[in-house]
């Protein structure tokens, strides 16, 4: 007589099977974060000139730029592999699982630097080859190795090497930055820390198992929600800067206004009413406000000057 289905033992799933080198090659470079970082670089780029840009410099640099930025996530991903293993957002890399070697990750890590560098040297100029591998430096090494596991003011200071695409992008359309360049660094400067904050809030037990001295784990969540408003409030009239100076109109006025009004008013609610879901949705708003504030600086670009006539 078999066994009916409703005393047999229940058959254990099998393992899904891990994925391919291929895969875990391309999970070491964080694809989302590169993704925002080439956004941002494409859009230094684009505004950097009137009209259309090279597009032959704008591929080659979007590319340099892009092979550079992935081997700064890969080499971060060797040195924060044991403290990837002990946070649930990042336990799955496939350094922090053992999928991939050390020395695997760094020579996949030092075959995009020199690539990239060498496509940036050759296609595009010197000074944005310089300046993409000096914030390599900065956020691989300055941030990653030393600030992040020292100070709860890392996001701050280490900020400033991620707030440099857009003056990547410019460099390599005009080979010199100006004005217009360090105001778009000075943006993401300042966008960084309400950014990270909104998700180390709700991330804090992750970051306290791993040892990390972020603002929640050292200053109490608290502070860290204060600080993401009082950010947000001087992030503000930092985003008028390209209207006051005249490097943008109407368009990117109204888009900016509107978009720095509601993370104020997601960084108040935050402050006043706290939850792990409100954080949650700041931090995803967090990123829409600042690809959306330079989609908008883009559109008016290009636009503004018709409706201007």
């Amino acid at each position: 007589m078999s066994v009916s289905s409703s005393t047999a033992t229940p058959a254990v799933a099998a393992p899904a099977p891990p994925a391919s080198k291929v895969r875990q090659f391309h999970a070491l470079t964080k694809p989302r974060v590169v993704q925002l970082i080439v956004f941002c670089a494409v859009i230094g780029m684009l505004l950097a000139v009137p009209g259309l840009p090279d597009l032959g410099v704008v591929l080659a640099a979007t590319v340099g730029i892009w092979l550079v930025a992935a081997a700064a996530a890969a080499f971060n991903c060797v040195v924060e592999q044991r403290i990837d293993a002990k946070m649930a957002r990042t336990a799955w890399r496939p350094t922090a699982k053992g999928q991939l070697t050390n020395t695997q990750t760094l020579l996949f890590s030092a075959v995009l630097c020199g690539l990239g560098g060498a496509v940036l040297y050759f296609l595009v100029n010197p000074l944005t080859m310089w300046l993409t591998l000096a914030t390599f430096v900065g956020y691989a090494v300055i941030y990653t190795v030393v600030l992040k596991p020292m100070t709860p003011q890392n996001i701050v200071i280490g900020g400033a090497s991620g707030a440099m695409p857009p003056l990547l992008g410019w460099a390599a359309m005009r080979g010199e930055v100006g004005a217009e360049a360090w105001m778009l660094v000075l943006i993401i400067f300042l966008w960084t820390p309400p950014h990270f904050w909104a998700l180390a809030l709700y991330r804090v037990e992750d970051y306290a198992r791993a040892g990390l001295p972020m603002l929640p784990v050292t200053h109490g969540a608290e502070f860290t929600r204060l600080q993401v408003l009082l950010y947000t409030l001087v992030l503000f009239p930092a985003t008028l800067l390209p209207y006051l100076y005249g490097m943008s109109g109407l368009i990117y006025l109204v888009a900016a206004a509107v978009l720095g009004g509601l993370f104020i008013a997601y960084a108040f609610r935050l402050w006043r009413h706290y939850s792990d879901a409100l954080a949650r949705r700041t931090f995803r708003f967090s990123i829409l406000h600042l690809s959306l504030l330079f989609a908008a600086l883009l559109l008016d670009h290009y636009l503004g000057p018709w409706l201007s006539i």
